[in-house]
């Protein structure tokens, strides 16, 4: 398969002793394929194995495959809306879809170099290595895991290649999983416990984090045509345990403060099980660099809040690059409940302070109906500092509007250039607005066991026992409340529905939710429900991504790459 070695030397490239607290880049001009047979190359490739996750998790591309396109969001004014919309130019020439399919099958490769050479290596400790060989074990497993759920059969590639060719074939779905599986049972005991264990640097792979995908590939496998009988049972037995035996042993536990989870500078908390981590050297992760690893989170959700009188722009509330915007399902239903659910508001930016005293709105003469008191007509509505803009989840009418000191935004007036900003991946630490951050991209975390704790049980016939799951994230939900029960649910409630939307609750734009339609067969209808984007267009087609057509290019040798069920008409 060609594609696979030829960007070898290139992700070989780009690191030498990534995967510290501050990832150090040395980049050299010539890596062969044979480097990589000694101690230092293999060392180098080792760490080129966890700089690939830079590639996916942080990027736009990752963020558009796995946010947009769902019934959470659809597509801001500076987004790309063929993906969201389903539309005719969502096709395999569609650039990210290459970008993505590249950089797993990259890095593969360089997983694959670290496994089948590492019994040529001396000179490093066997325990150090056999945990090595673990942690890129749970790496490959990643990358193969990010391949089947969007595109289903894929190549199957154990061994290392080097030397580049020009045929492949696709495996059967069933035989990607069960390299999967094989590589995660492998690295789970030679793991460190939790990235709590002393000496576990950030980012790096822990029994607990190859835990919780494991439980996610039986979960996804459970879903698709390679569905083993066993697979649900599998999946709450290994996220119960994480739960109850893991976490506790290994430092872990849901913090008490969902307000905390995605605090800047916290990302390493109690509750978190992996991250990928980005680096502030900008010839890595800056705005011109082309090594496709920026960290753009931070840019996705911003509105043009510049373009309203009293503000301007500024490093705190970020570069107004508005990609997406939560669907009138989000706000209005699916988090309608703020009296008591905290999540909305700890997730979500509705407010914006005047910072701009250059642009401060008057008040017209005459005043509106209804206008505060102290109100002058060619007098500033408010002041720096004073809120400037306000989006409640309530209906507003046009005189209260129009009386408003502040501009007043209800969900109804929400516009793909105006609306409420998720703040989960904010980074007000960087140098210029324009960068992309430097920030952890928190990838998985135990409240999402928890939901596939209950979600395994429910799939497995037991509603019952998947209660406790689902109240535990619910009550943490209601911080600080004098009843933490107050939105506490019965088994009555332990519906695939429920859990998908306490999903969307508890995980909004954390990079899983088209995965998560897809695995549990409810794209088509939640699209069709909720996206004003997409539900013109979605048809069955869309229950996979597309081949990328440079893949299918390619292949000039043999039989013809073969393109997915629909897509190739």
């Amino acid at each position: 398969m060609k594609r696979i070695f030829l960007y070898f030397s290139a992700a070989l490239a780009m690191v030498a002793t990534g995967c510290q607290e501050k990832l150090v880049e040395q980049p050299k001009s010539i890596l062969t394929p044979g480097f990589i047979e000694t101690r230092q190359g293999w060392q180098m490739a080792y760490d080129a194995c966890y700089a690939g996750t830079r590639n996916l998790w942080g990027t736009q591309d990752y963020f558009t495959m796995t946010v947009l396109g769902t019934d959470e969001f659809i597509t801001g004014i500076d987004g790309n809306n063929d993906i969201n919309k389903y539309s005719s130019n969502y096709n395999p020439t569609l650039g990210l879809l290459a970008n993505v399919w590249k950089s797993c099958y990259t890095f593969i490769n360089t997983c694959n170099g670290v496994i089948n050479n590492a019994p040529k290596i001396t000179g490093v400790d066997e325990t150090l290595k056999n945990r090595m060989v673990a942690e890129v074990k749970f790496l490959r497993a990643n990358y193969y895991f990010v391949l089947v759920q969007f595109w289903g059969d894929v190549t199957l590639n154990k061994h290392f290649q080097t030397t580049a060719t020009t045929s492949a074939t696709r495996q059967p779905l069933a035989e990607v999983y069960d390299l999967i599986v094989e590589d995660l049972n492998a690295a789970i005991p030679l793991l460190p416990l939790s990235p709590k264990t002393d000496g576990v640097l950030p980012g790096k792979a822990t029994r607990a984090a190859a835990m919780h995908l494991l439980a996610k590939v039986h979960m996804a496998r459970a879903g698709s045509k390679a569905k083993k009988a066993d697979d649900y049972t599998k999946a709450h037995t290994l996220a119960t345990e994480l739960i109850k035996t893991v976490a506790p042993s290994g430092g872990l536990a849901l913090l008490e403060d969902f307000g905390k989870v995605f605090a800047e500078g916290n990302e390493e908390n109690i509750e978190v099980l992996w991250t990928v981590q980005h680096t502030a050297n900008l010839p890595y992760n800056g705005p011109n660099n082309s090594s496709g690893q920026d960290n753009v989170l931070n840019h996705m959700w911003v509105p043009k809040y510049e373009d309203i009188a009293g503000m301007q722009r500024d490093v705190k509330y970020g570069r107004p690059y508005i990609r997406a915007i939560p669907t009138r399902w989000i706000t209005d239903t699916v988090f309608n409940n703020q009296s008591i659910d905290t999540r909305f508001r700890k997730s979500f930016q509705t407010m914006w302070l005047s910072n701009n005293p250059n642009k401060l709105p008057l008040w017209p003469n005459p005043l509106p109906p209804g206008a505060p008191a102290g109100a002058q007509p060619g007098k500033p509505k408010f002041q720096v500092g004073d809120t400037a803009i306000f989006m409640p989840l309530r209906a507003a009418t046009d005189a209260q509007i129009a009386a408003s000191r502040y501009l007043l935004v209800p969900p109804n007036k929400y516009s793909t250039s105006l609306s409420p900003a998720l703040t989960k991946y904010f980074d007000t630490k960087r140098a210029d607005m324009n960068y992309p951050s430097i920030r952890p991209v928190i990838v998985w975390r135990l409240a999402e066991t928890y939901l596939i704790a209950a979600e395994a049980l429910l799939m497995d016939g037991r509603p019952g026992d998947a209660v406790e799951y689902i109240n535990a994230i619910r009550r943490r939900a209601t911080y600080p409340s004098a009843t933490p029960q107050a939105l506490d649910i019965t088994a009555a409630n332990v519906t695939l529905d429920f859990i998908l939307d306490e999903r969307t609750r508890e995980l909004c734009g954390e990079l899983t939710r088209w995965l998560d339609l897809v695995r549990t067969g409810q794209l088509l209808n939640r699209v069709r429900l909720h996206s004003a984007d997409g539900r013109a267009n979605i048809s069955a087609k869309h229950v996979l991504r597309p081949i990328p057509q440079s893949q299918i290019d390619a292949v000039t040798t043999g039989p013809k790459y073969p393109q997915n069920e629909l897509w190739d008409n």
